[in-house]
């Protein structure tokens, strides 16, 4: 299967120079964390029989593909590339055994069609524990502690300090102030973001949760 990309052009990109000064000099990876009022997605979810996880999914997947900056990666040449889009790589937690299943489901713009593929992919690795293999590259690393509420979340990618795509992780939502609120955590290399970026991701991922009120 194919998946499109586009090579980059560092001489043409106009963050071709920041992105070189990074990688060569300063491989540095951004960690900021969010609490998100996620009431109206709880409501949205129960209203239209939707499971939150996968919604949740689905809502920061769709603020990741508004921007270019979420979905820088390299070929098999090693070559910086931007990916079409990109789809969620995540964890399905297996409460019998607490053990897990990490698996892609290749994103839609349409939320009520990747909740679909998605409760069929679970379907189907059920029984699968670990990674799944063969996955997409074009993907985004997605987990969540239901069982906690935290303030800070880091994770560490023990590679050469290239990894470039997002990792996403939430916490347990709380009532506070009559609003469920959730913390939501993005690990970003900064080689292809700024505080900008990042600040730009939770702001876009309120107002899309906003408008489903």
């Amino acid at each position: 299967m194919e998946y499109p990309y586009t090579k980059v052009d560092l001489d043409e990109w106009n963050r071709g120079k920041l992105f070189k000064c990074y990688i060569d000099h300063m491989r540095i990876v951004m960690s900021l964390t969010v609490d998100i009022d996620v009431t109206g997605l709880l409501k949205f979810s129960r209203d239209n029989h939707l499971k939150f996880y996968p919604t949740m999914i689905w809502t920061v997947s769709k603020v990741i593909n508004a921007h270019d900056e979420f979905k820088y990666g390299w070929d098999d040449s090693g070559d910086l590339i931007k990916w079409d889009f990109i789809s969620p790589s995540y964890a399905d937690f297996h409460k019998e055994d607490e053990n897990f299943t990490k698996f892609v489901t290749a994103y839609s713009d349409d939320l009520f069609e990747f909740h679909s593929w998605f409760m069929r992919d679970r379907e189907i690795y059920k029984d699968h524990r670990g990674f799944v293999e063969n996955q997409p590259p074009n993907s985004f690393d997605v987990s969540c502690l239901p069982w906690v509420t935290y303030r800070h979340f880091d994770v560490h990618v023990f590679d050469e300090g290239k990894f470039l795509a997002p990792v996403i992780t939430w916490g347990k939502y709380e009532m506070d102030g009559g609003k469920y609120r959730m913390p939501v955590t993005m690990n970003i290399h900064h080689a292809v973001a700024d505080g900008f970026h990042l600040s730009r991701f939770f702001m876009e991922v309120q107002e899309l949760i906003d408008s489903f009120a």
